[in-house]
């Protein structure tokens, strides 16, 4: 009777132990990694794959499940792309196919982040309207080329630019049209010695909005790998994925109605 007991005491004991493992000590489950898809290619000019090569391994390193492809195609499965947190796009110009489109902007709809630079987020796929709308901005010129240029961080609360100056950097300084919904934190005003019509222009920079029920997070950074040499560069790109995959952060405000 005494050894049935204690074998029972016993069996209950190692159970307990082996639930502590599996659940840890507030019995609660282990939270479920986050899933992060990297799409790059299209024009080799802005070096997509050295730029992913920065930001993946480091997302890893942030307990993310990362996957990286360079095909569009990996927007087709519906079910994967649902079942994702964040999808960074590296992929300027090219061209998307309608069913390729539907996939990311329905996964983005969905609630899925969605994440990017430069002109592998806003200067892709030309000629669709709806992908451009989701983005928030297209690019349309950077007059002189690569110059200096100075970023000005127009909102130091958010968790994307808290803590950070204002910075020069030495690269494409992006001419965009842009959607008057986003939740700009970082803008740069042109000087006009390369095109004196748009002097006194004040670009946004960095924003963040939402599409559907999707965080999207954007910068015009990052014309090559290079660029995120610049400190600040390459925090507000790993600041932006960790809020667009809802790490951090809230839903930004929705604009007021501009009054007739």
């Amino acid at each position: 009777m005494i050894r049935s007991k204690a074998k029972k005491i016993l069996l209950f004991t190692m159970i307990s132990i082996f639930m502590l493992g599996l659940f840890g000590v507030t019995g609660q489950a282990p939270a479920k990694k986050k899933k992060a898809l990297f799409v790059w290619g299209g024009w080799e000019g802005h070096e997509p794959k050295q730029c992913v090569d920065i930001f993946a391994p480091w997302l890893k390193d942030q307990g993310f499940d990362v996957e990286i492809s360079n095909t569009l195609d990996s927007y087709l499965d519906a079910e994967k792309m649902r079942s994702l947190d964040l999808i960074v796009q590296v992929f300027t110009m090219a061209n998307i196919t309608p069913q390729q489109e539907k996939g990311l902007e329905d996964a983005v709809k969905s609630g899925v982040g969605m994440a990017g630079w430069h002109g592998g987020m806003a200067d892709a796929f030309r000629s669709n309207v709806e992908y451009e709308f989701m983005v928030g901005g297209q690019w349309v010129a950077h007059p002189g080329g690569v110059i200096d240029y100075e970023v000005n961080v127009t909102n130091h609360d958010d968790p994307i630019t808290k803590g950070l100056a204002d910075f020069k950097m030495h690269s494409e300084q992006y001419y965009m049209q842009v959607d008057p919904q986003n939740d700009v934190l970082a803008t740069t005003t042109f000087s006009g010695q390369y095109a004196p019509w748009i002097k006194g222009s004040v670009m946004p920079v960095v924003w963040k909005k939402l599409y559907g029920s999707g965080r999207v997070f954007y910068t015009s950074l990052g014309h090559v790998a290079k660029d995120f040499d610049v400190p600040q560069a390459r925090e507000i790109v790993k600041r932006g994925l960790l809020w667009a995959a809802r790490v951090n952060g809230d839903d930004p405000p929705l604009r007021a109605p501009f009054k007739k």
